[in-house]
């Protein structure tokens, strides 16, 4: 018994042995091992809250209920760090310590993670983009949202490549949401044929190509539809017009290849030509005149 005694007393003051100090406040292994413990509990019961918030709608998509989510979350964050700080004996209600520390990570170049930061909680807050919504950047990067931070967000592209977009460049650059609002979308598929090429023709085609793709939506005034939009230098240019769904527009890139195939057969089904790029060449002097088409 005098073993076990002496033992848990070694123990004890072995884990209780100041490490190092801050402030008034003494680090040791014991000091230590309760922080870890504070922030294991607190990571627990953050992801327990956020997927009841979750179980409590059947729209996981809701941008309310994914919004709340997030925001329990980093509210358990923000209170399990500035408990860790409070036990580790920081002064939490001095603002110049803080007040200091801030600017000092600005100093250094904090000024970006600051502006991400603010621009997820607008992005979260305003709910103009949601988890599962197709967005088109400035940059030309396109793709589907599927996680929103708050200092970026993932965008995963038709690729299955994960992107992540810091949050500024939603609040400062031109965004295309091609799922916001309205259900559908009006896609423009152009092709061109050779001149003289009756319009009916094309347009009996155009139309037959663009039933021929599943999804295409022909009702009321969303019907496909064929325009001719300009006169080129070597072909009639046109446009092919169609309605799609949600469906279609999770894989926009594909669903336009899917319009263009189609176009493709049912131009060489009704003989319609699809012009190459032509030029005339006329040679002139004083022997001979030479026209030479190409």
């Amino acid at each position: 018994m005098d073993f076990v005694r002496d033992f848990w007393r070694d123990t004890a003051g072995f884990l209780i042995q100041p490490l190092f100090n801050i402030g008034k406040t003494d680090i040791s292994l014991l000091r230590l091992a309760g922080l870890v413990l504070i922030g294991f509990t607190l990571w627990y019961f953050a992801g327990l809250v956020r997927r009841a918030i979750m179980r409590l709608s059947h729209h996981r998509n809701d941008p309310g209920v994914y919004l709340l989510s997030r925001i329990s979350s980093y509210i358990f964050w923000i209170l399990g760090a500035l408990i860790g700080l409070n036990y580790l004996g920081f002064e939490l209600s001095s603002l110049a310590f803080m007040g200091g520390a801030v600017g000092l990570g600005l100093g250094f170049g904090l000024q970006n993670v600051l502006n991400n930061f603010v621009s997820g909680i607008i992005i979260l807050c305003e709910r103009t983009l949601k988890v599962g919504d197709i967005v088109e950047l400035q940059s030309g990067l396109m793709g589907k949202v599927t996680e929103i931070n708050l200092r970026y967000t993932r965008i995963t592209t038709n690729d299955l490549m994960d992107i992540l977009v810091p949050n500024s460049e939603f609040i400062s650059t031109r965004v295309a949401n091609w799922t916001y609002g309205e259900p559908v979308r009006r896609l423009h598929v152009p092709f061109g044929v050779a001149y003289g090429t009756d319009k009916e023709r094309v347009r009996e085609a155009g139309l037959a190509a663009a039933l021929s793709v599943e999804g295409t939506i022909n009702v009321g005034d969303r019907k496909p539809d064929v325009w001719l939009v300009n006169m080129g230098d070597s072909a009639l240019e046109f446009e092919l017009i169609v309605w799609v769904g949600m469906d279609s527009l999770s894989h926009p890139v594909a669903t336009r290849n899917q319009y263009m195939w189609a176009l493709e057969t049912e131009l060489v089904k009704h003989g319609i030509e699809i012009p190459f790029p032509q030029r005339d060449l006329h040679i002139r002097n004083p022997n001979f005149h030479v026209t030479v088409a190409r």
